[in-house]
């Protein structure tokens, strides 16, 4: 195109440029994990991390040992934008606008070093802003060599034949007025469950591809559908869906209700954020988490929002590389929005997978009966009426029904308590507690020991076979498929073949 020759030519000014940069809005977590990424597309199978406490001159070091850069490669890595968004990059490639190494280390830094290795070769280039605010006529300095008195920062170089160090110092949007080292040492944790969470498939199993470590302490994943968990509720087989960009994968997972889950294990399945923030839909590019969690605007008439009652809900979305545009995909890789052309599949999917998530959470597991009994017997039922919805207790379940076969003389007032127990259910202090303890009220024995659950499974038992007349083997079916106690198979079967000694005799 022949150029204009009204154009003028407006190149930013550097400082103001890079100090505006500033303000994209990475945590200190989500900018080192960009400069991570820059390491694995580089091929690295290690990235050591350091974080060094010492100050206002404290300093983080992430050294990986990927193919390195020569004196060119370098300079081109260090130039803001040097690749347009829109070239086609290699298939494993986790960047896109170029700008990844820059931004994320300018959001927490003042000073950016980068010296790389590569055929036996040293390069060394360096971003000041400091200096630049000294000079600010002088264009885009780039500086070559490390500050003075920062050479020995850069040592850890020497023990790589190939790779990449990136250190930051003046660390003024970290190390502020008033922080302490324990500060940094909370940092610290927070940046390892970052890593966990968004690295997770690149670093678990015995085949990873990738090693992390922090302040020498490798990183171990945090699976978001735990998947190796034995109490895993469900997971969808893979539905995959072919766009202009490529074929989209989507996995939905439903997790274990908290009754099937150790303390250990509830507690690491709550994830960073915790259970009711880490619903949602996950999303991945070349297997790196891009978005964790959340419903990314989908839903019939409004939005979803993070809801208590879906907390257990998780889905696996992969995009290919060349999504990036269809997705919406930010700078800053934390936000990503469905193309029109798929909304309503992902909604249906994820309809599914709410729905199920909430029977779950609303039914405290999926209790599994004993083979040909049939369903569980709930002691609650839901009875909808023009005014409204009520819980009323099901007269069905074995033990009302026990009692009110034997109440005899007593039977109207036996109705009548239970009439008054559904008239003051706490509905909305149950809710309300829910709500504020991000957990719900425990039920069905959970916490008490074994041996309260069998004094009151006695005493049912030796109605069922001695007043009822029933079999022991039907007796342990019933109880098999009745609520509470579908979820102590063994006790049940622990119970004697005759008729046991009813509590106080």
């Amino acid at each position: 195109m022949k150029r204009n020759v009204n154009a003028r030519n407006a190149p930013p000014r550097a400082g103001a440029m890079l100090e505006s940069l500033r303000g994209l809005g990475y945590t200190t977590a989500a900018a080192l994990a960009d400069i991570v990424d820059n390491s694995i597309s580089a091929g690295a199978t290690e990235v050591v991390v350091n974080f060094t406490w010492n100050g206002t001159s404290s300093y983080v070091a992430v050294l990986d040992n990927g193919r390195g850069m020569d004196d060119a490669e370098l300079e081109s890595a260090m130039r803001l934008g040097d690749r347009s968004p829109l070239v086609k990059r290699d298939q494993t490639d986790l960047g896109r606008f170029g700008m990844g190494l820059k931004t994320a280390s300018f959001s927490q830094c003042r000073r950016l070093t980068v010296a790389s290795v590569k055929n036996g070769a040293t390069s060394c280039l360096r971003w000041d802003l400091d200096a630049l605010a000294v000079y600010p006529d002088d264009g885009w300095l780039l500086f070559e060599g490390p500050s003075p008195g920062s050479e020995t920062l850069l040592a850890p170089i020497s023990r790589v034949q190939s790779g990449t160090l990136v250190l930051w110092e003046t660390l003024d949007r970290i190390v502020t007025n008033g922080y302490v080292a324990n500060d940094f040492n909370d940092l610290i944790d927070r940046v390892e469950s970052h890593f966990a969470m968004v690295f997770h498939r690149l670093i678990q199993g015995p085949h990873a591809r990738l090693k992390i470590l922090l302040n020498g302490k490798q990183v171990m994943p945090w699976d978001p559908f735990m998947m190796g968990n034995a109490a895993k509720t469900w997971n969808s087989p893979i539905a995959r869906n072919t766009m202009e960009s490529g074929i989209v994968e989507v996995e939905c997972h439903v997790l274990p209700h908290r009754d099937k889950l150790s303390p250990a294990e509830f507690d690491s399945g709550g994830g960073p954020e915790g259970w009711t923030a880490q619903q949602g839909i996950y999303i991945y590019r070349n297997e790196r988490l891009l978005v964790a969690g959340g419903w990314l605007g989908l839903g019939q008439g409004r939005a979803w929002n993070r809801e208590e009652s879906y907390r257990l809900a998780r889905i696996r979305l992969d995009i290919p590389n060349t999504a990036d545009a269809e997705w919406k995909i930010d700078i800053r890789k934390s936000t990503a929005r469905p193309p029109v052309s798929i909304r309503i599949w992902l909604t249906r999917l994820a309809e599914d997978t709410r729905e199920r998530a909430r029977k779950v959470f609303a039914y405290r597991g999926s209790p599994t009966p004993v083979l040909g009994c049939g369903s569980v017997e709930p002691a609650w039922r839901l009875e909808r009426t023009r005014t409204g919805m009520k819980y009323k207790i099901d007269e069905k379940h074995p033990v009302v029904s026990a009692v009110l076969d034997g109440a005899e003389g007593l039977l109207p007032m036996v109705k009548a308590m239970l009439r008054v127990v559904e008239e003051t259910v706490p509905v909305q202090r149950i809710w309300l507690d829910t709500v504020e303890n991000k957990e719900t009220p425990l039920t069905g024995f959970s916490g008490e020991p074994p041996e309260k659950v069998v004094t009151v499974l006695n005493t049912i038992y030796a109605d069922m076979i001695g007043r009822r007349g029933m079999s022991s083997s039907n007796a342990k079916k019933m109880l098999a498929v009745t609520e509470p106690f579908q979820n102590y198979p063994g006790l049940i079967a622990s119970l004697p073949d005759d008729e046991p000694a009813t509590a106080g005799q």
